[in-house]
């Protein structure tokens, strides 16, 4: 029996999938399709499929073609599959020609051609397209804008910034001055807003009565009532209100989450967070160190050991007494079952690790922990110790913006950042703002050479 292989993601099965899938079954006797799953199609790039694995499955089933359907999983997996089920020919699409040669010492490749005109991906940015508008700060943006060039169904169509602006690398979008930032929302279907955070309040709201959705950088707003607010508005309005916190969405953090959850560490009681950065200005364009990094650091806390803490308390410490300068912030809670600290600022330098603490052992991820890639669970025996890698692709924003995509499409993903959290985040920040349960340190430091 002459047995043929061949893999695909298979997101949203069409005539072009089956024709291909036809004529692989016409080089053998037994065809075997591999689908890949979610995790190792976020490592090929494909991080705006459509269907889940399951449905992805179900369309190659009901086919009737394949012989054999298996899941690929893993880097290297292909080799594992020839050798281990004997296959005596590898089939793929012809606009992966020279990539799979590799494989000619272990079986037969052939490169066929696909239908023309076809493809999941035009289908997808076709029957979903997405029109973005991007608001704030021109520099970071231009990073969003790059990312999103990788999700399907998102158009990066106009940018709105201050007056004066280095818009140089938007040339071919429409551009608008934040003065005119209700012209720039009736061209767009949605909107990125990373303002100042004072701003975000007021940005959000204007976009929202106009219908259209939004992800914000965190802090939603500066005031948990009025985060509330806006919730209550989306929701009025049929919109997404999502916010972003980049680290939410990479696939490690998540994992991680998900091993502490079933207990690997035992019963967690204690968390310490610590994210830092050396910047010229501490307050620039309103981004001081519990804005900037407040919300990355405060999200393990929230999403393990929940909102019910007992109590907290806030330490501040500035470089002037005009409490303009904000030189680092610790955040200490007490929980029923636990402690937890988060340490942030924009002038100091710190390792900028994330240790979880357990009654069996504790997960550390190492500098820098919010651009998740790497953790170990560590235990008293070292022969114990466990690694875990999962690679990143543009911080998480690329992730961020699928969940957002499918969000705005009806396809209600699990919820990364839940409100409740965000609220929570909003009421850290009211908290700073008007110095509750707060402790302010007077600190002349002066800056080395």
């Amino acid at each position: 029996m002459k047995k043929v292989i061949t893999y695909g993601t298979y997101d949203l099965i069409h005539y072009g999938h089956i024709r291909l899938l036809e004529r692989a079954k016409a080089l053998g006797d037994y065809l075997i399709v591999g689908v890949t799953s979610e995790d190792f199609d976020k490592n090929r790039g494909k991080i705006n499929v459509q269907q889940t694995l399951m449905e992805r499955l179900e369309g190659v089933k009901v086919t009737g073609i394949a012989d054999e359907i298996i899941i690929e999983e893993y880097e290297g997996q292909k080799i594992d599959d020839i050798c281990r089920k004997e296959v005596d020919v590898f089939a793929i699409g012809s606009d992966w020609i020279g990539k799979f040669d590799y494989l000619k010492q272990y079986c037969e490749v052939v490169y066929l051609d696909r239908t023309e005109g076809i493809s999941s991906t035009q289908i997808r940015s076709s029957n979903s397209s997405i029109r973005l508008g991007l608001k704030g700060d021109a520099v970071y943006l231009n990073k969003i804008d790059r990312e999103c060039a990788f999700v399907n169904g998102i158009h990066v169509l106009a940018l709105c910034s201050d007056k004066g602006a280095d818009i140089k690398c938007f040339a071919d979008r429409m551009q608008y001055d934040t003065d005119h930032y209700d012209e720039f929302l009736d061209h767009i279907d949605a909107v990125y807003v990373h303002s100042t955070p004072a701003e975000h309040y007021h940005d959000i709201v204007r976009a929202l009565e106009k219908g259209k959705h939004v992800i914000c950088e965190s802090p939603i707003s500066m005031r948990k009532e009025e985060t509330a607010e806006l919730f209550e508005l989306a929701q009025q309005k049929n919109c997404v209100l999502q916010e972003a916190i980049k680290t939410a969405y990479t696939t490690a953090y998540a994992r991680m989450l998900l091993l502490v959850q079933s207990g690997k560490i035992g019963k967690v009681v204690s968390i310490e967070a610590t994210c830092t950065s050396l910047s010229k200005d501490t307050d620039a364009a309103g981004w001081n160190s519990i804005c900037s990094w407040g919300p990355v650091a405060l999200l393990p806390v929230f999403q393990i050991f929940g909102l019910n803490y007992l109590s907290s308390e806030m330490i501040s410490i500035y470089n002037d007494s005009h409490l303009s300068q904000e030189l680092m912030t610790n955040i200490r809670f007490i929980y029923p079952q636990g402690v937890a600290s988060v340490k942030v600022g924009k002038k100091i330098k710190s390792e900028g690790e994330l240790v979880i603490s357990g009654t069996k052992g504790y997960i550390y991820v190492p500098a820098p922990w919010w651009k998740t890639e790497y953790f170990e669970i560590r235990y008293e025996q070292l022969t114990k110790t466990r690694k875990y890698y999962y690679q990143l692709e543009g911080e998480g924003i690329r992730n961020e913006f699928v969940s957002f995509f499918q969000n705005m499409k009806g396809k209600h993903t699990l919820a990364y950042i839940s409100k409740e959290i965000s609220l929570e985040i909003s009421g850290i920040m009211e908290q700073f703002c008007t110095r509750t349960n707060t402790k302010i340190i007077l600190e002349d430091v002066n800056e080395g050479n």
